[in-house]
């Protein structure tokens, strides 16, 4: 897979995983701009969603599978946190 993708687009994945990450998990625990837990879900979403996608046209079913489900956890995590139930923002003192 890593000869068919390039390797400035695998660093683009890989710094866009981690910053998703950090905007799922900070906002979170500083409740500093909380609604960026929804939008990093949501840049997740269109990871795993062209993931899901790629392994599909590979014939890798298992990691079909695998992204399939990381993208419907994301799916719900950003419903929950856009809808549901979002973080408070952090209290001015």
């Amino acid at each position: 897979m890593n000869a068919q993708i390039a390797p400035g687009f695998r660093m683009f994945i890989g710094v866009a995983e981690l910053l998703a990450a950090v905007g799922l998990v900070l906002p979170g625990v500083t409740h500093i701009l909380p609604w960026l837990t929804a939008l990093a879900a949501a840049g997740l979403m269109i990871v795993m969603g062209s993931a899901t996608i790629l392994h599909v046209f590979r014939g890798e079913i298992g990691n079909a599978i695998s992204a399939a489900v990381l993208f419907v956890l994301v799916t719900v995590v950003a419903y929950m946190r856009w809808k549901v139930k979002p973080i408070s923002p952090r209290k001015r003192a």
